[in-house]
Formats: structure tokens, C-alpha cells, sequence
């Protein structure tokens, strides 16, 4: 297999839709499986470790859920021509098609890339590395992606690019609707004429459809960013910034993210650009982590 068929295949995997709900599974556990390998490790990786690690992704870099299903990536990924687990004919499936969790851990079952993909990764970093920035450009915003790939122990070059996916005229559009003021805490600070470390944010994300359009934009300074983007607060049906109850923390927690607790959003200067409720429904929906604190 050369590079271009394997960072096709990875770009081609398979991920499950349904209206617009958050399926982070199989990226999160492809960039798992890559940070293994980089560090040396086996390419078959045994469920009971991908049930644990993956579950702690999942809850950490993804929609707020019952349960997080690890099976179902884990035996699905076959299915996309990366993965295989050498040891399926052992574990019964589902009238859908799925491996029985019990079976994956009764039979101490472990999956992993195919050889030829795990060994091209091996000879190749480079390569590891650019699949594994094109899965976090594919799935995650920007202000996340550092997090994340501290959590799946990779390291990408500085110098390497991700997909450009940041649109000039919804940066434009957005600040200038928000009349360039962070719209939680109105920070504004310009480098003669421009705005330094204020971002426009998309509330529904890129990567699940959301666009760009100032009715699904906010302007935030690049700390606000940050939290929004991980579920730390969100809006309410009010545009009341509302923060999470899993949100905790000593110096800077009162001071960046309890004292706006309740407060109202900085509106835009027109009520036509005001976030749209259908936006703020899937931030809370698909990000937003834990419950609102008490008013």
C-alpha cells in the first residue's frame, strides 16, 4: 500500500449519522491507535484498554452521553479497510451486525491496523502525523486539537498545516456583528487597528454542518473560545451564558467563568445576527458538558 491509498482510506472512513448528533468514536480511536504506534507499541490493541482509554476520550472530547458504546468503533473500523482483529470469528454479533461486548471481553479480544497500514505508519511518522491532522481537522474545531492530541500522546511540527477550514469573511462578518468585543467578556484589546486573541467561533461546529452565517457565530477572545469549544459553558434559550457543574478549577475559575455565570450575552449590534436557537440547542446537545449550575 503506498501513502496516497492509505491517507485515502482514513480520509473515506465511515462515521455514523444521525441529525446532526456528534459521533467523534472512530477518529478518536484511530488517533488513539496512531499515538500507540508512535510510542513504540504494539499495533494490536486489546479491547479492555480501548474500552477504558477511549471512554475517558469519549468523555472528555465528546457529546455528553449515557454510555459511550466502545464496541461499536472498535468492531466497525473493519469495516473501512484500516482495522482488523484477527481473533472476530470467536465473538457472536448483533442482529445489526456488532460485536456482543461481553464476548469481546470474555475472549480478552484485541484489534488494531491492518500490517501494511500499521507498518507503513511505523516506517513513515510523517505520514502518521498527516493522517492524524486531517482526522482533527475533519472532526474537531482548532481550539481543541491541541488538547486532544495531548491526550492520545502526539506531537505534530509546529510547521505542519491543517486544512484551512477558517473562512475569512465569517471572521470578518462575525467580529463586526459583535462590533469586535469578546461577547462573554467583552475583551477588545487591537494591535493599532486589529483585534488581537479574538476569534470567531462557529456554535455548531464546521465539522457537523454549521455555517457560516453570523446567526451561528460568536466573537470570543481566544480563552472563551477555548471553553465554549469544550463544553465548559453554553447558552441557554435566553442567551444566558450558563456554565457546566463539571467546570471547577482555583485561579482564573472565578474570575473567567463564574462571575458571567447567568449574565447575559453581549448581543451583536443587530438582533438579525443573534445566535439562532437551533445552533445554541446543538451546543448544548453535543458539546456542552454536565448540567447548568444553579443560578
Amino acid at each position: 500500500m503506498d501513502r496516497e491509498t492509505a491517507i485515502r482510506k482514513f480520509e473515506n472512513v465511515k462515521i455514523w449519522n444521525r441529525g446532526g448528533e456528534r459521533a467523534p468514536h472512530k477518529p478518536l480511536l484511530v488517533l488513539y491507535a496512531i499515538g500507540r504506534l508512535l510510542q513504540g507499541e504494539e499495533r494490536l490493541l486489546p479491547y479492555a484498554e480501548v474500552d477504558k482509554e477511549l471512554g475517558e476520550l469519549l468523555r472528555e472530547f465528546g457529546p455528553k452521553r449515557q454510555s459511550y458504546q466502545t464496541q461499536f468503533p472498535f468492531w466497525r473500523l473493519q469495516n473501512d479497510g484500516v482495522w482488523e482483529i484477527p481473533e472476530a470469528y470467536l465473538v457472536s454479533q448483533t442482529s445489526s451486525g456488532d460485536a456482543r461486548k461481553s464476548d469481546l471481553d470474555v475472549y480478552e479480544i484485541s484489534g488494531g491496523f491492518t500490517e501494511d497500514i500499521a507498518r507503513l505508519l511505523q516506517d513513515d511518522p510523517e505520514l502518521a502525523l498527516r493522517i492524524a491532522q486531517g482526522m482533527l481537522d475533519a472532526h474537531f474545531p482548532s481550539s481543541i486539537h491541541e488538547d486532544i492530541l495531548q491526550a492520545v500522546d502526539i506531537e505534530l511540527p509546529s510547521a505542519m498545516p491543517g486544512n484551512g477550514r477558517r473562512h475569512s469573511k465569517f471572521l470578518a462578518n462575525v467580529l463586526k456583528a459583535y462590533e469586535y468585543k469578546c461577547a462573554v467578556c467583552g475583551f477588545d484589546v487591537r494591535l493599532r487597528h486589529q483585534p488581537v486573541a479574538l476569534e470567531a467561533v462557529h456554535i455548531k461546529w464546521q465539522q457537523a454542518g454549521g455555517p457560516d452565517v453570523e446567526t451561528n457565530g460568536l466573537a470570543l477572545c481566544v480563552l472563551h473560545q477555548r471553553l465554549f469549544d469544550r463544553g465548559a459553558f453554553s447558552l441557554s434559550d435566553g442567551l444566558q451564558i450558563m456554565v457546566s457543574d463539571e467546570a471547577n478549577g482555583s485561579a482564573g475559575f472565578q474570575e473567567w467563568l463564574m462571575r458571567f455565570h447567568g449574565q447575559q450575552l453581549k448581543f451583536p449590534q443587530r438582533q438579525s445576527y443573534y445566535p439562532d436557537e437551533k445552533f445554541v440547542s446543538w451546543h448544548v446537545k453535543e458539546v456542552f458538558q454536565g448540567d447548568y449550575r444553579d443560578l
